[in-house]
């Protein structure tokens, strides 16, 4: 149930958020629009404080925060949130998504619950996913049209085990790097290319230091909304309802944004980046898909995922 105007009046408690992404980027969108619309549906006893672009340190340094209490919540990669809840690598399936819309869908299947319960171990609360865009490989010149233009190449990453196994069986050198500083990386050599969403590399305007675009939509790439444990256990089952449905709408409402960007990211690229669409990806990386798959095996509540997908998709 909502709290409304008419509910006793208290001083406002502020709660923070952290994230790494830019102002541009939906994810940054998406925490904002909770901050706007959480204190009308508390009847003003609760704030959010945005705080994007690392401003509160790297992902990492965020999870301690939270998991210590420091820090009241996240809007967090999937990716290094899977380094305390493993089988939430089960969404970095390798085309196991043709597109944001397909993996949006399976953000509501029971197994993508499971793994936000997780998170508990780690002292957080998860409260749902949103979705950057799909996954895509940009280099620094000439696109990489098959597996021997990315051999040896240091490719940006974010580190986690499903990224790292995925690009090592390639035989590209994975190399993480904060995603603040792949700007620089690319214009000095540091990185001859990197994993990427369209909505990041627009946003960050990589398209200045990097010319060659390769639509793979390899992998989709979720992130996470959690809260600290302390922080949700801190609110009354009201205020803890309230704040779940806006994140709910929050949510759903960054996914169908996101769904509408990829098209307009892609044509807003047009002519300045050389592009090419590796129309048979699943197979020009079937042993590095098939290397992934093996990495998943110690993880039931993954293969348990990927039927539900498969199910839901009528494969």
């Amino acid at each position: 149930m909502l709290l409304t105007s008419a509910a006793i009046s208290v001083e406002a408690r502020e709660l923070r958020l952290g994230l790494i992404t830019p102002p541009s980027h939906v994810w940054t969108k998406v925490a904002n629009r909770i901050a706007e619309k959480l204190p009308e549906a508390t009847g003003g006893e609760l704030t959010v404080a945005v705080f994007p672009a690392g401003q509160l340190g790297s992902e990492q340094e965020m999870f301690q925060q939270m998991s210590a209490g420091l820090l009241d919540a996240g809007l967090m990669t999937a990716a290094i949130t899977s380094l305390r809840a493993p089988s939430m690598q089960g969404w970095f399936t390798p085309y196991l998504f043709a597109d944001v819309s397909e993996a949006q869908s399976a953000a509501a299947l029971p197994s993508a619950a499971k793994m936000l319960d997780e998170l508990s171990a780690a002292n957080l609360h998860g409260m749902g996913y949103t979705f950057a865009g799909m996954r895509q490989i940009l280099m620094k010149d000439a696109p990489a049209t098959a597996i021997d233009d990315l051999k040896g190449k240091k490719i940006r990453i974010v580190p986690f085990p499903a990224m790292k196994v995925w690009w090592g069986a390639i035989d590209a050198v994975p190399t993480p790097v904060n995603l603040t500083e792949v700007y620089q990386a690319l214009q000095t050599g540091l990185l001859d290319g990197i994993d990427i969403d369209l909505d990041a590399l627009v946003g960050l305007k990589f398209g200045e230091v990097a010319k060659g675009l390769t639509v793979t939509n390899h992998m989709a790439f979720p992130s996470v909304m959690m809260v600290s444990n302390p922080t949700w256990q801190s609110l009354s089952e009201t205020e803890q309802a309230a704040f779940q449905a806006v994140v709910d709408e929050a949510l759903a409402w960054g996914s169908a944004q996101q769904i509408e960007a990829e098209a307009n990211n892609l044509a807003s690229l047009q002519g300045t980046l050389d592009i090419v669409t590796l129309e048979n990806g699943a197979e020009v990386f079937g042993a590095a898909n098939a290397a992934v798959a093996e990495s998943f095996a110690q993880y039931p509540l993954i293969a348990e995922f990927q039927q539900e997908v498969l199910a839901e998709q009528g494969k």
